[in-house]
């Protein structure tokens, strides 16, 4: 199936998607827990929905995974991936870095993703083997090398204080290794900062594929570098994710490896 007429559509919905999200931004939204510091609001589904009945109607053999609806399943090899508004809570209180993002994945492999900030007008996207863009022009990663001139960015989980690995002793100790890390709320958009090289590398553990499927491919077709948390291959289903520019990779992975050890010895 033509790759550019999915990226296409991509674009479409996403664009639809994207307009409503922003007229609704100063009003009253309903806003509901998926668990207790997990919100979702009733823009999140409408989005969705938006979304998936444009799929659907080109691609009604695909299947479909999204945040708010989950799973349809289909017969064919392709899997499309949709967050309809990733940066929920900062969307509840109007804070402005939220996305839509949409991945499209085939026989395992992200081969398509749009990312759209419908605050500043900024769509990102990528095709497998066709390079990175942002509106259309080119994007690339960074050039630095050394984690302490490096800018990065992580978030953390919803159960963050319940659970040991909860990422807060990473993001002390990066902190006081480079210029900062910022942490705005946004996986997706964090990762399409990475590939337009605003930000020199992200991680963040127990993402949904939702969240990076998009985000992954655009930092790669940037020239960047995804991997888990330990260098290894990205796993879409656990969401432990690092992406780089690929110059600062190793470091940061050495001082994650650092933390999990001390971790583990407590």
């Amino acid at each position: 199936m033509d790759s550019r007429k999915s990226r296409e559509v991509a674009v479409k919905a996403a664009l639809k998607a994207g307009a409503y999200i922003k007229e609704r931004v100063k009003e009253t939204k309903h806003i509901g827990y998926k668990g207790a510091f997990n919100i979702v609001t009733d823009v999140d589904k409408a989005s969705e929905g938006m979304i998936l009945e444009i799929l659907r109607a080109e691609f009604p053999d695909d299947s479909i995974l999204a945040e708010e609806s989950g799973v349809s399943d289909k017969s064919g090899k392709r899997r499309w991936l949709v967050d309809p508004l990733d940066g929920t809570t900062n969307f509840a209180h109007s804070y402005p870095f939220f996305a839509v993002s949409i991945g499209l994945e085939q026989d395992g492999e992200v081969i398509a993703g749009v990312v759209y900030n419908p605050i500043s007008g900024e769509l990102f996207r990528a095709e497998k083997g066709q390079g990175a863009f942002l509106n259309d022009e080119p994007i690339h990663v960074s050039s630095l090398s050394t984690l302490d001139e490096s800018l990065l960015a992580t978030g953390f989980p919803p159960d963050t204080a319940n659970i040991m690995q909860n990422n807060l002793e990473a993001f002390s100790t990066l902190t006081n290794m480079c210029h900062g890390v910022r942490r705005d709320g946004s996986a997706a958009l964090d990762l399409c900062y990475v590939a337009s090289g605003r930000l020199d590398g992200f991680w963040e553990r127990k993402l949904a594929p939702w969240d990076i499927a998009a985000g992954s491919l655009i930092v790669s077709e940037a020239g960047g570098r995804v991997t888990n948390l330990e260098n290894g291959k990205l796993d879409l289903s656990t969401g432990h994710i690092l992406a780089t520019n690929g110059k600062v990779h190793d470091q940061v992975v050495g001082v994650l490896a650092d933390i999990g050890r001390t971790l583990t010895k407590r």
